[in-house]
């Protein structure tokens, strides 16, 4: 059974028992405790039908947990709505699921940290990095948001703007590379807008297959990364682009302007140039300009020093990164890369070396030091001809 199936036949699990009242802590509990009888029963005896087979002892589980419950005597009434023996639905309740952890009695940003780490797979840590807060504060978010839910009724779901959210953020866990949910995420998006007419909705699936276009050419045949500019542009997936330049001329022309949409119009850009010096950088600034206004992101600031030194010129890209947080991730490495591209290639191969000192996983530190190797190198034939 492959990851992604395995995935959303727990979701499925965990969405049946909420639905049959279960609160969603206690669901979650009971689901992982199923689990782990999974892996102990399978090897020896797999079921003919796993799901079933998953339901009935997650809903077991659950009635165990709670009959030492306070509360055991009504809980005990949900004996009677135990799962029929028999073949479970074969419908997939991802989805729905991330609907229903989107609840309003959440924040957005506490039902988006829940549906991560409940749903989408997420550690505690890769949620608090993408959300550029410590890794205990967001445990403690996390902590308090199922709290909240503990007991509630999962009758109301959360609005689409959270569940995009948490698309976004499944999405580019997948595509670091770090967990590989970036799939499982544009299927689900696909989903989302086969069913939900939002122009931000179409926005976030052109972002995902103009951005999942390129996966194949990201990294070499070693797994090193391999930049933007310096990607062999046959490789991306023609097929995705064109996909997601349609899907994404048709959410523009609704004229309802997004975060997402904006997102996949720089996205277009790049993938619509035949090499990387052809690219419009001036227009790309402008998408920019436009994404800042609609986020307020410091992240799509930094973004945006890039495309600045690469339209009017690296000072000019110094200058936007001047104005901030010097501790915002990756701003090390954008100022080394600007450094280097104005000819200070002393302090680029310092910086270079101290973002790598700073690098959330193994693939982008690998990249930075070598990076920083290579100038270094480079300052040091220079010396060597001066003499």
């Amino acid at each position: 059974m492959n990851e992604a199936l395995l995935r959303s036949l727990t979701a499925s699990v965990l969405a049946i028992l909420v639905r049959r009242g279960a609160d969603f802590a206690a669901a979650e509990d009971a689901v992982q405790d199923a689990l782990v009888e999974a892996v102990r029963v399978w090897p020896v005896e797999q079921p003919r039908d796993p799901k079933g087979w998953l339901v009935t002892v997650a809903w077991r589980k659950f009635l165990d947990a709670t009959r030492s419950d306070a509360a055991r005597r009504r809980r005990e009434d949900l004996v009677d709505e135990e799962p029929a023996p028999g073949p479970a639905p074969a419908a997939d309740d991802t989805l729905q699921l991330y609907f229903l952890c989107a609840h309003p009695s959440l924040t957005p940003s506490s039902a988006v940290a829940l549906t991560l780490r409940a749903v989408g797979g997420l550690t505690t840590r890769q949620i608090a990095h993408a959300y550029l807060v410590p890794e205990a504060t967001m445990a403690q978010r996390i902590s308090r948001a199922k709290r909240t839910v503990s007991g509630v009724r999962f009758d109301r779901h959360g609005d689409v703007a959270t569940v995009l959210r948490v698309l976004y953020l499944v999405f580019n866990e997948g595509y670091s590379g770090d967990v590989d949910l970036a799939a499982e995420a544009i299927r689900l998006t696909r989903q989302l807008a086969a069913g939900v007419d939002h122009p931000e909705v179409r926005g976030l699936l052109a972002l995902m297959l103009l951005h999942h276009a390129r996966r194949a050419a990201r990294t070499a045949p070693d797994g090193s990364l391999v930049p933007l500019a310096e990607q062999d542009r046959a490789r991306w997936d023609t097929d995705s682009i064109a996909e997601g330049v349609v899907i994404l001329q048709a959410a523009l022309a609704r004229d309802r302007l997004g975060e997402f949409q904006a997102q996949a119009a720089i996205a277009a850009l790049h993938a619509d140039a035949p090499a990387a010096e052809e690219t419009d950088w001036v227009q790309i600034v402008e998408w920019y300009d436009e994404l800042a206004r609609l986020t307020d992101s410091p992240v799509v600031r930094l973004n945006r020093a890039v495309a600045v030194g690469e339209a009017d010129g690296p000072r000019a890209g110094l200058a936007a990164l001047a104005e901030l947080n010097d501790a915002l991730p990756r701003h090390t490495a954008v100022a080394a890369y600007l450094h280097e591209r104005a000819g200070d290639l002393a302090t680029a191969a310092r910086l270079y070396a101290e973002a790598a000192r700073k690098a959330p996983n193994l693939a982008e530190r690998d990249h930075l030091t070598r990076q920083a190797a290579r100038l270094n190198a480079s300052r040091l034939d220079r010396l060597e001809g001066d003499t």
